[in-house]
């Protein structure tokens, strides 16, 4: 079967690429997420999105297989990751969470050949294709002016776009996102959801991100994961799940929610509370 028509069979079943079934997940005895069932459609851009411990990253390093699950499995095309090893599990599944360190030194075009690693055999030389997936990675983030600058002497913005190359170099075919736009200017922001449409398109990747701005994941995300507490509130397209009384039985907050006059896609207005309200002065006292 072509690539395309792959595509459009994926899109057209809603076809799940990756999922986690009855989840438990938990740091000692303090268990953060309970029976949680998530199904994350392949070759679509999925936004976790909720207020800060709701389990966003926590679920994400479960997906990425970097937290064994106290209960429950994640399926990779219908398989528990537990069964892969860690080098078939990374050439599958790519990436990148909050706060990465590299070593000093380091240039970005170094740190961008490390996501080659999955893929290369211990005696294996340095091939055309791991030169090829380098090249692309650093066109597609804007980065390859940067390649032999030490990734320690640029700005945060910047450090971020090279991890994020990294990433892409790996080639895999599912792409996991801890917060990508932290540090990020509002240009390179809209950039990097760009990117994250093209390489779902044109390029088949499933991607799964963490986000804390809702307007942007309803504006670029196919699908979104409303979450609270660990537990799954609503999911499916941004038409479904945003809504005034989902924003506010998650987010504690009043909202209108309109249509972007852009995008068509739903655009979260918050409302002020009576004591913001009352603390304002009148044009009258401006």
């Amino acid at each position: 079967m072509a690539e395309d028509e792959r595509n459009l069979n994926d899109r057209q079943s809603g076809a799940t690429k990756l999922a986690g079934v009855n989840l438990r997940l938990a740091y000692g005895p303090h268990s953060v997420v309970e029976g949680l069932d998530i199904a994350l459609p392949a070759r679509r851009f999925t936004a976790l999105i909720g207020p800060n411990g709701s389990g966003k990253s926590t679920i994400l390093r479960s997906l990425a297989g970097l937290m064994r699950p106290a209960g429950g499995t994640v399926l990779l095309d219908g398989r528990g990751i537990a069964t892969l090893s860690t080098r078939a599990l990374a050439r599958q599944i790519g990436v990148l969470l909050q706060g990465p360190v590299a070593p000093e030194g380091l240039t970005v075009g170094d740190l961008v050949a490390q996501g080659r690693y999955p893929h290369r055999g211990l005696l294996s030389g340095w091939s055309a294709q791991d030169q090829a997936a380098c090249d692309e990675a650093l066109r597609l983030t804007g980065t390859g002016h940067l390649a032999d600058r030490a990734l320690d002497s640029l700005s945060g913005g910047q450090r971020q776009r090279a991890w994020i190359a990294m990433t892409l170099a790996q080639r895999s075919e599912v792409i996991l996102l801890d917060e990508p736009t932290t540090y990020l200017d509002l240009e390179h922001q809209i950039e990097l959801m760009n990117l994250i449409r093209t390489l779902v398109r044109d390029h088949g990747k499933t991607v799964v991100a963490v986000l804390h701005d809702i307007n942007q994941a309803a504006r670029y995300a196919d699908h979104i994961v409303l979450l609270k507490a660990g537990r799954r509130v609503a999911s499916g397209p941004p038409a479904q799940v945003i809504s005034a009384r989902a924003i506010e039985e998650v987010f504690q907050v009043r909202s209108m929610i309109i249509e972007d006059p852009v995008a068509g896609t739903p655009l979260c207005i918050p409302l002020a509370h009576e004591s913001e309200r009352d603390r304002r002065p009148s044009q009258r006292e401006t």
